[in-house]
């Protein structure tokens, strides 16, 4: 079965994800999810998986150092405010030439190689730039203390009054905390899913296809995929970049440890648990993963306890025993288990279950529609 396409169901697409995103604090808040600072963890995931997603959903090349880009952004953005001042545009844009120039070097070397040699070389770029930014570059990233901004810091545009004030991110005096500094991350999350969505549907975003299915046949018709392989890389440093350059403006702080091999396989498991290679699959599954990190990883005994108050106390110990593994601290556990059943049940992810559900509904409303029976599916 295929989907249509047309400039008019993108635009509606697109449209309808705005309004999803724009109010999340609405829809959100029955499941306690409405706060801003976990709000703006989905917004700036979103973007670092939707990156992601371009160059593994598209050309099939699984980066296992991406983390690598994402503290480029982070330091990037701390030395834009350090030395232009608070504005968060400078900074996000300083991060995403950073990060693009960065993902240059290292996608030149890594995608002479493919499958898993590619993968292994990734990887061992990132932890290369880890140990770097621990001891080497000291200098430049402050080691394991961290990246921050100081109040003896140039901040060259900063006017009078700022500098005496809070060192917050601020967009002509708005401050990048709170619900204002969810929105500036929605409203980049947007403007970057729009770029996502016309590669996808883009002649350049067909040739990444293509290099995905097979590579080979590409060569033999004459065609060199790799310049389309290396600049699918680019763009999708650029969106980590960007997004390290988000959680530093909404917190003014950049560590070595968004660059470890975790963060990297992070990402891996946002994408492949909400769907490779679709547009929205990345993003719930980033949204999925910081809603357990957040929210699963809160409950503590005393919780359960108060949940499971209904119960016996024969049968409340135990279920809050049994319970108290999958929660808290033990809140992984819970992710493996629903990685691992995703994995087997959904192998296109979130995104293919709730494309089964709706081939569901539209079977059991054309058995109910006269004539419908022998309509043609899309």
């Amino acid at each position: 079965m295929t989907t249509k396409t047309s400039p008019m169901r993108d635009m509606i697409f697109f449209f309808v994800f705005a309004v999803a995103v724009l109010t999340m604090p609405v829809w959100l808040a029955p499941i306690g999810a409405g706060y801003p600072d976990l709000l703006q963890k989905f917004a700036i995931y979103g973007l670092f998986a939707t990156g992601f997603n371009l160059l593994f959903g598209l050309t099939g090349y699984l980066s296992f150092g991406h983390a690598a880009f994402l503290g480029v952004g982070s330091y990037s953005a701390v030395w834009a405010f350090k030395l232009l001042g608070m504005n968060p545009l400078p900074a996000a844009i300083m991060a995403v030439i950073t990060s693009g120039l960065f993902a240059l070097a290292i996608g030149y070397i890594s995608l002479r190689r493919s499958g898993i040699y590619f993968s292994i070389l990734t990887l061992a770029f990132a932890q290369m730039s880890y140990n770097l930014a621990y001891s080497v570059l000291t200098p430049i990233t402050n080691g394991e203390t961290g990246l921050r901004v100081l109040r003896s810091d140039p901040r060259l545009f900063d006017s009078s009054s700022a500098v005496d004030g809070p060192l917050i991110a601020n967009l002509f005096g708005i401050e990048m905390t709170g619900y204002a500094g969810f929105y500036f991350c929605a409203v980049v999350l947007l403007i970057a899913f729009f770029i996502a969505q016309r590669i996808f549907r883009s002649p350049f975003g067909i040739m990444l296809r293509a290099v995905k299915t097979n590579q080979n046949r590409m060569n033999y018709t004459g065609l060199n995929p790799r310049p389309y392989t290396l600049a699918a890389f680019v763009i999708s440093g650029m969106y980590a970049g960007l997004a390290g350059a988000l959680l530093c403006i909404t917190d003014p702080l950049a560590g070595a440890e968004r660059m470890q091999w975790t963060a990297s396989g992070e990402v891996v498991l946002m994408t492949i648990l909400g769907g490779a290679g679709t547009l929205l699959g990345p993003i719930f599954g980033a949204a999925l993963i910081k809603y357990f990190e957040n929210i699963f990883s809160a409950f503590n005994e005393q919780t359960l306890h108060e949940i499971f108050g209904f119960l016996p106390d024969f049968l409340e110990g135990p279920v809050v025993s049994v319970t108290g593994l999958f929660v808290g601290e033990g809140w992984h556990l819970t992710l493996g288990v629903l990685f691992m059943l995703i994995v087997i049940f959904l192998p296109g992810g979130l995104m293919e279950g709730f494309s089964r559900i709706g081939r569901l509904f539209k079977r059991s409303s054309g058995k109910s529609g006269p004539g419908s029976a022998t309509a043609p599916a899309e």
